[in-house]
């Protein structure tokens, strides 16, 4: 009987659990049973596996075999456990080899060294029929529990090396196929490590230049990209909506290291292998989308959904006044909490939802911009919009109503996004700072807990009685006037001003639109 192990790491969310793989070769019919809570992937990869040790030209135990992995408890999916599935049955077939030779009196392996070798080692990668090695989604998060758990080394597929270089201090190794993770194994063979390349160029944006006019409107979408707050825009076809939304990405400033990292992760769960997500993500879904689409959900392990995927970039809902009420009310907590919690059997699944939200409707369904030209009847003009509930409309920072007569015939003079991104960047560094400087770690005015806020950094005197009249008239809720201060932060860092006046309160409380 022989017994080896090694590590890889089972998923749950966007946290990585460490998993120990352990392969028993002893006497019984010829087979191979997998055990430890397992989805049809692992189940499946039992003769993937076979096929592979064999194509690779290496020794397949011709007796009972018997994989445990544990913890058992824990829910485990994926292609990613073939590899070290491989790697386990082929230490146990080579340390079986060593008790038969030990036991004829003829030298041995010596798969003591083998164990000491992969101590510290998490392996993980799909494998082919022919022993290549795939990538697999989910390396990122991996990485990241490697370094926080000490591991020293990972073994991985090609496809997934840029993403793996985005976590420091922890040696990454590139493996083709099998047979070099065998020659690894014995010391024949040396794995090559992943050159580093730059982060990938940003892709050509659309620029706000080609926007003819509609000045008031790109003002206001600054706003919102500096403070990252959500905006809500309202007007007829061909009033620009789509247009300015497509161009937020262009003046959104680059991810830190620890975003990219974040928003990796996520993307590579999803299924984009091995792409390193360096700038704001823009996630744009359609209309028809249903409510785990939005939040994430499905089988076994709960796939994120598009609030995640736009997590540090933005989401933008176009004809949100033919999404289904229920789905859109789905946005309400993870606005609040920048984050969806997946509730399962025995466990919760959480992911980051930390994102910018766009919306875009028609005034009506026959989409007059002129009430008086409407052909719908008037319950149907007033209702149009009502799938938008009113905690939600709560939640939302600015309200921009857009009309086709404010576009112009030409773009001379129009500014780029280019120089509107430098005035968005110089205002997120000067909020930064601000709340530096308070001991707060937040990367917008948007993201400031609302507590601290009210009561250390409030507006004037003059200011704030503008909001208590608006407070005490119903006008305003407690969590609009939040969203007010904030937005008012956001127009004094624009203009580089050291605190909120009047003015800003009162271009805030028109910006929020409280007529819709």
């Amino acid at each position: 009987m022989a017994l080896a192990s090694c590590k890889t790491f089972a998923l749950e969310g966007v946290i990585a659990h460490i998993v120990d793989i352990e392969a028993n070769i002893g006497p019984g019919l010829p087979g191979i049973h997998v055990v430890g809570r397992t989805d049809t992937a692992i189940s499946e990869s039992r003769q993937r596996i076979k096929t592979a040790i064999i194509n690779s030209k290496l020794s397949w135990p011709k007796t009972k075999i018997v994989v445990s992995l544990s913890p058992a408890s824990l829910p485990k999916s994926g292609s990613h456990f073939d590899l070290p599935l491989a790697v386990a049955i082929l230490l146990a077939g080579m340390q079986a080899q060593d008790e038969q030779l030990a036991a004829d009196g003829y030298a041995t392996w010596g798969t003591e060294s083998f164990a000491e070798k992969i101590a510290n080692t998490l392996f993980l990668g799909e494998l082919g029929l022919d022993g290549s090695i795939r990538p697999v989604p989910g390396l990122l998060s991996a990485t990241v529990a490697a370094h926080k758990q000490g591991f020293r080394t990972l073994v991985i597929p090609p496809g997934n090396a840029a993403e793996a270089q985005l976590v420091k201090d922890v040696r990454v190794l590139i493996a083709h196929n099998l047979r070099e993770v065998f020659d690894w194994l014995r010391g024949t063979a040396v794995l090559k490590t992943p050159s580093h390349e730059p982060p990938p160029p940003r892709q050509q944006l659309m620029d706000f230049a080609e926007i003819a006019g509609q000045h008031e409107a790109k003002f206001a979408v600054e706003v919102a990209a500096a403070g990252g707050h959500h905006l809500m825009m309202i007007g007829p076809p061909g009033s620009g909506k789509s247009m300015l939304a497509a161009r937020i990405p262009s003046i959104l400033p680059e991810l830190s290291t620890a975003q990219s990292v974040e928003s990796t992760a996520i993307h590579s769960l999803a299924g984009a292998m091995g792409n390193v997500i360096a700038h704001a993500p823009f996630i744009s879904p359609h209309a028809s989308l249903s409510r785990p689409a939005l939040l994430g959900g499905g089988y076994g392990n709960p796939r994120p959904g598009a609030v995640s995927l736009a997590h540090n970039g933005v989401l933008f809902l176009d004809e949100a006044s033919e999404i289904s009420p229920a789905v859109l009310d789905g946005l309400r907590a993870p606005l609040e909490d920048g984050e969806v919690r997946l509730a399962r059997a025995q466990r919760e699944i959480t992911y980051p939802a930390r994102f910018q939200l766009v919306m875009a409707a028609n005034p009506c369904r026959c989409a007059a911009e002129d009430p008086s030209k409407c052909v719908c009847r008037s319950t149907a003009r007033q209702d149009y919009l009502r799938n938008i509930s009113g905690p939600l409309r709560d939640r939302l920072d600015i309200v921009l109503e857009l009309s086709s007569q404010q576009a112009l015939l030409h773009t001379t003079d129009e500014e780029s996004s280019a120089t509107i991104a430098a005035r968005v960047t110089l205002a997120r560094e000067r909020a930064a700072y601000r709340w530096k400087t308070h001991g707060l770690s937040v990367v917008h005015n948007a993201a400031m807990p609302s507590t601290y806020l009210r009561r250390h950094c409030a507006a004037d005197e003059t200011a704030m009685a503008l909001v208590s009249a608006y407070l005490a008239e119903g006008q305003l809720s407690q969590r609009g006037v939040d969203r007010c201060l904030k937005l008012a932060w956001t127009l004094c860092d624009l203009e580089g001003e050291d605190s909120p006046g009047l003015d800003h309160i009162a271009q805030a409380l028109s910006l929020r639109g409280e007529g819709f």
